[in-house]
C-alpha cells in the first residue's frame, strides 16, 4: 500500500468509507495497475460511471473499470481501493434497482450487482490462503511486491465481507449465489471463520437449486474444507466432475514428478 491510501488504512476491520470518499481521497494515478504507471488515473471516472442511471453506460463502465485492475490473477496496488469502492456501492439505489427484473425494451442481462460480486469473488479467491501459500513458496515470504498487495487486500476482507453479507438473502437468485461465492473466500479471515456455519446453510440451498458447474464446485470445495461430508449433497454431475478433476490432477502430478519429460507434447489441462 502507498501513502495515497492513508485515509483508508486505519479503518476498523468492518468499516467501509463512503464510495465518494474513496474516489476523492485516493491518489489513483500513483497506484500500480496492469497497464503501467499513471494508468490508474482513469479509474475514478470509470468507477463513478458504474452508478450511471443508464443501464448501457453502467454495463460498459463495469467492464471498463474492473478490466483495469484484472490481469492474470494478480493483485495490484489499485485492487484494494477498487474492491472497497465496489463493496461500498453494493447497496447503492442504482445498483439495487438493477437487480430486480429488467427493462422490457432490453434483453435479459446479468445484474450489475451480480457482476460486481463476481469480481469481488474472483479477487478474493486470487488472494485466498492457498494462493498466498503458493506465492510465498515460490518467491519467499514477503519478498514479492504481489505478496504485499495480496496481504493488503486480505486485511480488508472483513469490511468487504460485511458489505456482501446482507446480499446472501437477496431475492434475485443470481445475486444471492454470487454473494455466497464472494463470501466463502472472504470468510477465511480469522475474525470471520465463525460465519462459515451460516455460509454452509446457504451452500446447502445453492446445491439444492443450482446446476451451475462452477458454483457447485466452489461450494462443494468449501464445504469439504470446513469439515462437512458432501456425499449426500452431490449429484451425478458432481461425481463425474470430481472424478475428472482427480484424473487431471494425477496427470499433472505425474508430469511434474518427471520434470515435464514424461512424454506429454503439451502440459496436461489444469
Amino acid at each position: 500500500m502507498t501513502n495515497s491510501l492513508s485515509r483508508i488504512e486505519n479503518l476498523r476491520p468492518h468499516a467501509l468509507p463512503h464510495h465518494q470518499a474513496l474516489l476523492d481521497g485516493t491518489d489513483w494515478a500513483s497506484l500500480e495497475t496492469p497497464f503501467g504507471p499513471g494508468a490508474g488515473e482513469a479509474l475514478p471516472t470509470a468507477l463513478a460511471r458504474i452508478l450511471d442511471p443508464d443501464p448501457v453506460i453502467r454495463s460498459a463502465a463495469t467492464d471498463d473499470a474492473l478490466r483495469m485492475v484484472t490481469h492474470q490473477n494478480t493483485i495490484y496496488q489499485a485492487t484494494v481501493p477498487v474492491a472497497l469502492y465496489v463493496a461500498a456501492i453494493l447497496r447503492h439505489p442504482t445498483i439495487s434497482a438493477d437487480s430486480f427484473g429488467h427493462n422490457a425494451d432490453m434483453p435479459p442481462h446479468r445484474p450489475t450487482l451480480a457482476r460486481l460480486l463476481d469480481w469481488l469473488s474472483a479477487t478474493a479467491y486470487d488472494a485466498d490462503d492457498e494462493c498466498l501459500a503458493i506465492s510465498e513458496h515460490h518467491h519467499g515470504m514477503g519478498n514479492l511486491q504481489e505478496d504485499r498487495e495480496m496481504r493488503a487486500f486480505r486485511d480488508q476482507r472483513p469490511a468487504i465481507f460485511f458489505a456482501v453479507h446482507p446480499l446472501l438473502g437477496h431475492d434475485n437468485t443470481q445475486v444471492r449465489d454470487a454473494a455466497l461465492l464472494a463470501a466463502i473466500p472472504l470468510a477465511e479471515h480469522p475474525i470471520l471463520t465463525a460465519h462459515q456455519v451460516e455460509l454452509a446453510g446457504h451452500a446447502h440451498r445453492l446445491l439444492a437449486t443450482s446446476t451451475d458447474r462452477y458454483h457447485r464446485d466452489r461450494v462443494l470445495n468449501a464445504m469439504k474444507a470446513w469439515g462437512h461430508h458432501t456425499s449426500d449433497l452431490e449429484n451425478a454431475d458432481d461425481i463425474s466432475a470430481r472424478e475428472r478433476y482427480a484424473r487431471l490432477k494425477a496427470q499433472r502430478d505425474s508430469w511434474w514428478a518427471t520434470d515435464g519429460t514424461s512424454g506429454y507434447c503439451e502440459d496436461p489441462p489444469f
